[in-house]
């Protein structure tokens, strides 16, 4: 029985707890919060756990084997590094860290002491994500050109990070994970219009070294909650919309198709062809039980998550870049994997 410590009972934390309590290889021993109120809720919820207000319960508790950080971003490194050096095993909500260099260092801590560090890509693990990988994996799109991502909602704004930072670990972890390639350079525009130093809505692309690219617009001022994926094949199309309840992914068997010679201007012609479209089965799993569950595997196992620390790194790496690219109008910013 793995006994997890949680850190933050806020927005996501409870979801947490909730889905670890769900699964019968482990025990949510301690849960720590600042707020005394959001700490007497989960009291009376789970009251096997016990609650507090100091994070170094957690650390100093020698029957926790794991702690989970759902903490505000600025302090994810801090207290991914303290758990580590406790010897826990860590698992830290996106992103990671707010840097590459410490995204790095905790990577060598983990490394170093033999422990299992996991980032909460949640997405990577949900089914339609897991379905779209297959498919494009067996080609069914034909050559993949471009992917197309906006992800937009009205609020929650945040007052340590930007939207890109807050938004767009999703999408860029789910373009990874489908294209297993890192972009060569990015570019990013974006505006603050709340905060006058923080960003909310922002425009990113994402070059390859193939020629491919793909774009991620995201936004905290949007009316709709948008959460939306296009996949552009040379043969097919697909739509991936996290919103629809039931059909989430479709296949638009819609291309166009370019003559293969013409002798004059007047004949060529291109063709566009409009084919069926159709919904692919997708058994539906709640994608953080995966996830946790995926994460206790991997302290039981010795197997390295999907969502590493590695994984995390790929990812800060993009979002610095085009951090710079927005300080710089939107020009061009390589990347040094």
């Amino acid at each position: 029985m793995i006994k997890i410590g949680v850190a933050g009972c806020g927005y996501w934390g409870p979801n947490i707890i909730r889905s670890f309590h769900s699964l019968s290889n482990c025990h949510v021993k301690m849960v720590c919060d600042l707020s005394k109120d959001r700490l007497a809720h989960m009291g009376k919820m789970y009251p096997a756990s016990k609650t507090t207000r100091s994070y170094e319960d957690l650390l100093r508790d020698e029957e926790i084997d794991a702690i989970a950080i759902a903490t505000p971003v600025s302090s994810h490194f801090t207290m991914a590094r303290e758990s580590l050096l406790a010897g826990k095993h860590t698992f830290v909500e996106k992103p990671m860290a707010t840097s590459a260099e410490k995204c790095k260092e905790l990577i060598e801590i983990a490394s170093e002491k033999k422990l299992s560090l996991m980032v909460g890509h949640t997405f990577i693990y949900s089914s339609p994500v897991r379905k779209i990988k297959e498919i494009i994996d067996s080609r069914d799109l034909g050559d993949l050109l471009y992917i197309s991502s906006r992800r937009c909602n009205l609020g929650l704004c945040q007052k340590d990070i930007n939207v890109a930072w807050d938004l767009a670990p999703h999408d860029i972890a789910i373009i990874l994970h489908i294209l297993n390639q890192m972009p060569a350079s990015v570019n990013c525009q974006g505006k603050a219009h709340v905060n006058k130093k923080i960003e909310d809505v922002t425009n990113m692309t994402l070059n390859f070294n193939n020629g491919g690219f793909a774009t991620v617009q995201n936004s905290w001022l949007d009316p709709n909650k948008v959460r939306e994926m296009t996949f552009v094949g040379s043969k097919r199309m697909l739509v991936y919309n996290d919103i629809e309840s039931m059909e989430k992914i479709k296949i638009y068997d819609k291309r166009i198709e370019t003559p293969p010679h013409y002798d004059t201007f007047a004949e060529f012609q291109y063709s566009y062809h409009y084919g069926d479209s159709y919904c692919p089965h997708i058994k539906q799993q709640e994608p953080l039980l995966v996830e946790l569950d995926h994460f206790l595997d991997c302290i039981t196992n010795g197997h390295k998550p999907q969502s590493s620390g590695e994984e995390a790194l790929d990812v800060i790496q993009i979002l610095e870049a085009a951090s710079k690219s927005l300080k710089n109008g939107g020009g061009q910013v390589f990347i040094n994997s």
